[in-house]
């Protein structure tokens, strides 16, 4: 897994990394990286609760193993430093910009947080909020510096609350075309 997000963010870096544009069901993408991640947090004891939005479009052109790439860094993250209460995956669409379903998803947590003078470090390469992190779980400080790159790729945005002792909200924004039925 390291090697494979070094020689992603490398490829970012050198902007060899392509983005695709293919039919997918963003809801069925989201519940397979639940599905995948749901026995890490089932070990914790930490219920996962998904929620797709019933007015949210399911089928979208986008690049659908690149999200899921980024959800599995975001819901990661958040099964890591969470030790009690919940964490919550939620997808809603927040409208239409240039004839694009503006697609946002969350992951919120009840994890130990991060300082907010820590947000911007914690988005680049090899950072962490700091060193006790580190010992205490691991990592290589690259997961969301790839995220953020893979999401800016997409042309959409990530978004962080957080404080200290209470949690994390993570935010992906993205405008993707809907693909035909």
């Amino acid at each position: 897994r390291i090697v494979g997000a070094i020689l992603d963010y490398s490829k970012l870096e050198a902007g060899r990394l392509s983005i695709e544009s293919v039919p997918f069901d963003l809801e069925s993408t989201v519940i397979d990286v639940v599905d995948m991640l749901a026995p890490r947090a089932a070990e914790k004891e930490i219920p996962l609760i998904f929620r797709y939005a019933p007015d949210a479009p399911r089928n979208l052109l986008g690049d659908p193993g690149r999200i899921r790439q980024v959800l599995m860094n975001l819901l990661g993250n958040a099964i890591k430093f969470t030790h009690a209460g919940n964490i919550i995956i939620f997808v809603q669409q927040l409208g239409f910009a240039q004839s694009r379903a503006v697609m946002r998803i969350t992951v919120l947590d009840t994890g130990i947080g991060i300082p907010k003078d820590k947000y911007p470090a914690i988005f680049e390469q090899f950072e962490q909020a700091n060193a006790n992190t580190y010992r205490e779980y691991g990592g290589t400080g690259l997961g969301l510096a790839i995220t953020n790159q893979l999401v800016r790729l997409m042309g959409g945005q990530v978004g962080l609350n957080s404080r200290e002792g209470n949690g994390s909200r993570v935010r992906v924004t993205l405008a993707m075309q809907l693909a035909g039925d």
